[in-house]
């Protein structure tokens, strides 16, 4: 198993760690319901150094990236981010992705770390079919850490110590300066939590230094630690999705109700495929769901959808408490888009033989803070 390097301030803190996507991680430090709150009223801080980071370069990378992945790139200038997915030849997602443009001859890409390895061949194969001599990646991944600052108090924090003017960063654009004395960081307005916030990324040997800069400044704010728990709960309040759970080889972005960065005004792997599963609207569609019950119930992943005739529609795939709403909330497939009736009560999960109400709604179940 893997270690970021801020493992031992993890243990220090006495982070209570898992397993995940190959790597030692923190599930929580003291609450994972203060810490939700946490980024959700003041500020938050994670350590999410395990996602994968590829560089790819080259006087064609662009058009490379165009074809690989279903957003419109060009629609990207530098010093701007996008949110796109690569998809195989059946359609399904292989990954999904934040694609950050430096330059028209330079890209970033951040991926899921559990996909790293399998993303570097789909792209390694891929530069040999288009144009071997032309494009070039670099697996960065474990010379550089990722700490993500959220919250609505994130922008004062971290302005106490950049000579970036967060305030005025659009979402989704980034740049490079310094932070704390350190040059050439880069930090950019986007996050997994819906929260307003901010990912920074920076060399291993600067990770420890900035970590605990960062929750020095930030105490003012009562700022915490943040760990994987709190960031699935964050995630799921606004709907994002989670590779493995919404998200995967056998589940196409339009499925996912991914068809906001599927462009087909250009050419992709698999265009014609899924622009025909959305002309045709005969497929399984995922839908966010509230339950409707005063007691506190958890959905889960797994757990059977059924409509009110007692048959089985879908199934859960994510699922958790909501601090905000102080009710269970989930995201799960059904079956046939044409089953879902939005804020209808006929729908239930099943949970231990017990069919519990729920009201399929439209996400986000929360407005962004």
């Amino acid at each position: 198993m893997k270690k970021t390097i801020l493992y031992n301030n993890h243990i220090q803190l006495k982070a209570k760690m898992i397993i995940f996507s190959g790597y030692h991680m923190p599930l929580q430090y003291i609450s994972s319901i203060k810490e939700h709150l946490s980024v959700r009223t003041s500020v938050g801080l994670f350590d999410i150094s395990h996602m994968g980071k590829i560089i790819l370069t080259g006087n064609d990378v662009k058009n490379f990236l165009q074809y690989l992945t279903t957003n419109d790139l060009f629609q990207l200038k530098s010093y701007q981010a996008q949110y796109s997915c690569m998809i195989n030849y059946k359609g399904g997602i292989i990954d999904d992705l934040i694609i950050y443009q430096i330059s028209n001859n330079k890209f970033l890409l951040i991926v899921n770390a559990i996909n790293t390895e399998k993303n570097k061949k789909w792209i390694l194969d891929h530069i040999k079919l288009y144009n071997p001599n032309n494009i070039y990646l670099l697996d960065i991944t474990h010379k550089y850490s990722i700490l993500s600052i959220q919250g609505p108090k994130s922008i004062m924090t971290l302005q106490k110590i950049t000579n970036i003017d967060l305030e005025n960063m659009p979402f989704y654009h980034f740049e490079i300066g310094t932070l704390a004395g350190i040059k050439e960081v880069l930090i950019s307005r986007t996050g997994y939590t819906g929260s307003i916030g901010f990912e920074i990324y920076i060399q291993n040997k600067y990770s420890n230094f900035i970590w605990n800069k960062i929750l020095d400044i930030g105490h003012i704010f009562n700022i915490h630690p943040c760990g994987l728990s709190s960031r699935d709960s964050l995630r799921l309040e606004m709907g994002y999705r989670l590779y493995g759970n919404e998200l995967s080889e056998n589940i196409t972005p339009i499925e996912a109700g991914l068809s906001w960065i599927t462009k087909f005004n250009k050419k992709f792997i698999s265009r014609d495929l899924l622009q025909k599963q959305k002309t045709e609207g005969k497929h399984k569609k995922l839908i966010s769901f509230i339950i409707n019950d005063k007691r506190i119930i958890i959905p889960r992943n797994g757990h059977i959808l059924k409509n009110q005739n007692n048959i089985p529609i879908g199934t859960v795939t994510s699922g958790c408490y909501s601090p905000i709403l102080k009710k269970g909330i989930g995201l799960g497939f059904i079956e046939n888009i044409n089953m879902i009736i939005y804020n209808s009560t006929n729908y239930f999960i099943s949970i231990k033989n017990s069919n519990i109400p729920i009201k399929i709604v439209k996400l986000p179940f929360i407005k962004k803070v």
